[in-house]
């Protein structure tokens, strides 16, 4: 799949999952314009500043003259019941996961009516499809990211805009591994967390989502808008 001419604007983008898929569009020809909090990407802030994720696409647009590919890879994880979630995680889940998600999707949406053609991949999760246990704000902010995927492909499906979801299940990332722990998992506690949970018996890497959100974002996946595909070993089969 080649991606060359293309440019490509994605948060999340200094680890795991989000880092991964600039990597491989980057490899695949795209101008990649990363997003994150950390230093060393190409706009450094908050996505759930509706101003920053403005001035970043129309930055991107005064450099590149287009956006052609959006990819919504940033987000939050605290892991813990209703009961355990103070108000301020409860925001903070919802800011990133879900405002994030939906300004970034409103800054680029004009430019791609424009062009009359784009696509968005939004990051679900398994558990916006599925309950997760112990993670009742986090699962209900990935439920949102899926509905808000499935009610922007009907809205643009007739201006050449696709947007679909990828719904990653178990990801040896960093969030995963420390994410809301008292301390970081070591390699035995994932691989004995996989083993319990994940019907393949392993974690999914970055690479393998990754490159499932490449094809989403690809031309061939041309028929495909409105879909959230799960990527998690059989885990939603059970």
């Amino acid at each position: 799949m080649s991606f060359k001419g293309k440019v490509a604007v994605i948060t999340g983008a200094a680890s795991g999952m989000g880092a991964a898929t600039a990597r491989l569009l980057t490899e695949s020809g795209a101008t990649v314009l990363g997003v994150d909090l950390t230093p060393g990407v190409t706009f450094v802030g908050n996505v759930s500043d509706s101003a920053f994720c403005e001035a970043a696409i129309n930055t991107t647009l005064q450099r590149h003259g287009r956006v052609d590919v959006l990819v919504n890879a940033a987000g939050v994880v605290v892991r813990a019941t209703a009961p355990e979630t103070s108000d301020d995680a409860y925001h903070r889940q919802m800011r990133v996961n879900v405002d994030g998600t939906f300004f970034m999707c409103r800054a680029v949406l004009e430019p791609m009516r424009r062009q009359q053609s784009g696509a968005i991949v939004n990051f679900g999760s398994i558990w916006g499809g599925v309950g997760g246990k112990g993670h009742a704000a986090y699962a209900a902010s990935k439920g949102a990211v899926h509905n808000l995927t499935r009610s922007l492909a009907l809205d643009h499906a007739r201006e050449g805009i696709r947007v679909n979801a990828v719904c990653p299940g178990e990801v040896d990332t960093p969030m995963l591994r420390s994410a809301g722990r008292e301390r970081p998992m070591t390699d035995d506690e994932a691989a004995a967390m996989a083993e319990r949970v994940v019907p393949m018996g392993r974690l999914a890497q970055p690479d393998e989502i990754a490159r499932v959100v490449v094809f989403l974002a690809s031309d061939a996946a041309s028929y495909m808008t409105g879909a959230c595909v799960p990527v998690d070993a059989g885990y939603t089969a059970t």
